[in-house]
């Protein structure tokens, strides 16, 4: 028999680097999740993501244990890094603060495919170049 769910949370960690302070206290706390429990196995399955965003599930029971699912980068902060730019542009449509190649897009829409809401690969690539524009960045052959 499975264990009864009490909670779903989600939230955007730095990998390697959670504590019990806000945001995790605030959001896993108010579940009586042991906080430090879930800093160790957190930090311990993000090692190797040190310095990067990870999104991750964390599914509370009603015993007060808990299992997490880490998910793929978000794609703006790939975009970034591909881009070498530090922030998008204030006015999208507007102004452009860097370009993209279709090729850099199509390597984002194969690392976010299993959190994408597409069917195909094609389908991936017009969400990433989707998500450039909105950045200001200029999707370039």
């Amino acid at each position: 028999m499975s264990k009864k769910i009490k909670a779903k949370v989600k939230l955007l960690l730095q990998g390697g680097a959670a504590n019990p302070a806000p945001p995790v206290g605030s959001m896993l706390g108010q579940h009586q999740v042991n906080l430090m429990d879930f800093c160790k196995k957190f930090n311990a399955a993000t090692a190797s993501r040190k310095g990067e965003t990870v999104p991750l599930v964390v599914t509370v029971y009603t015993d007060k244990s808990f299992d997490f699912v880490l998910k793929t980068p978000p794609v703006s902060e790939l975009l970034r890094k591909k881009a070498n730019i530090q922030l998008g542009a204030k006015n999208p449509g507007k102004e452009t603060v860097g370009n993209i190649k279709w090729k850099d897009i199509e390597e984002i829409a194969k690392i976010k495919m299993p959190d994408l809401n597409a069917t195909d690969i094609e389908g991936a690539k017009k969400i990433v170049a989707g998500s450039a524009r909105s950045m200001g960045l200029a999707v370039v052959d």
